[in-house]
């Protein structure tokens, strides 16, 4: 997939951090043959270091769940609903947690963008509708470049979605278990934290985010909120914009943030006053499985 190399190198922080506890610790790369993959391996548990399509949307969790191996982060339903956006969107109104407007549009209509952007307005936000890592995305500010924005976002995984702009600061909270660890603010020198400003550098942090005690613990309360409504477990990442004019907004829930080197919750368990690896060890002590059994109802 589109964030492979992020995969990899949060795969190898974490295999480092495993063997420093004392941990065993055996590599399997997802592909083709994972499920004999993990048959093989003998693991007690599986520690995930997957990021986007494929990894974090379900579908490896699905497997481990058939396989009855416990594995880290967030289950099947929590994960498939956190990396689509459009899907996580609506769990987020009905929870009445407030999100930026916005509308789908998938690869046979991105001619027809404009018509369905109505009167939505510009600047506008132009994401693929399942993916992280902010591969794809684009910020728009007027018409003509909308159908094209729509296309290359459209590249991955078939949909975009495309959300009203909000000015303001980028705030990401990080939560283990069910316990907000702190937050961090991204400032960056252009629009839109895309994927070279998150990995290529060129962003600025802050920690804590440049936001008033008040604010601060409401952003982190929202975060929560969002982590919860989407029934997310062992831990995760949530985005906020904090608006310079309106409420703050939820921008999407992470069920399997990146664990490299310039990684935001590492950044932020680190303040909190946790290393690397006791960071690790506590997304560890964390997995479990879904455990869901056939009920006998019917054959009584």
């Amino acid at each position: 997939g589109e964030e492979r190399e992020i995969s990899l190198k949060t795969g190898e922080a974490v295999v480092a951090a495993l063997e420093t506890l004392g941990h065993t610790v055996t590599r399997v790369f997802a592909g083709p043959g994972l499920d004999r993959a993990l048959r093989s391996a003998e693991l007690d548990v599986a520690f995930l270091a997957l990021h986007g399509r494929m990894g974090e949307d379900g579908r490896v969790q699905g497997l481990l769940e058939l396989l009855e191996l416990p594995y880290t982060g967030s289950g099947v339903l929590a994960s498939a609903l956190a990396m689509d956006k459009p899907m996580a969107k609506k769990l987020f109104q009905l929870h009445n947690l407030a999100t930026p407007r916005g509308y789908k549009v998938g690869r046979a209509d991105v001619e027809r963008a404009l018509e369905l952007h109505g009167d939505s307005g510009f600047p506008c936000v132009v994401k693929p509708a399942k993916g992280g890592s902010s591969v794809g995305l684009s910020v728009v500010h007027d018409a003509g470049a909308l159908v094209p924005a729509v296309a290359h976002a459209c590249r991955f995984g078939g949909e975009a979605l495309v959300e009203r702009f909000v000015q303001g600061q980028e705030v990401t909270v990080g939560i283990l278990g069910d316990s907000v660890l702190g937050s961090c603010e991204v400032a960056f020198p252009r629009e839109g934290f895309d994927y070279e400003a998150k990995y290529k550098g060129g962003a600025q942090y802050f920690l804590p985010p440049r936001l008033s005690d008040t604010r601060r613990v409401n952003v982190e309360t929202l975060a929560l909120a969002a982590y919860r409504a989407l029934g997310c477990r062992g831990y995760g990442r949530v985005d906020v914009l904090c608006s310079d004019t309106e409420n703050d907004v939820v921008l999407e829930v992470n069920t399997l943030p990146g664990f490299t080197p310039v990684s935001l919750l590492p950044k932020i368990a680190a303040r909190a006053g946790l290393d690397f690896p006791e960071l690790v060890q506590g997304v560890l002590d964390r997995a479990t499985r879904d455990e869901a059994h056939v009920s006998d109802a019917a054959r009584s």
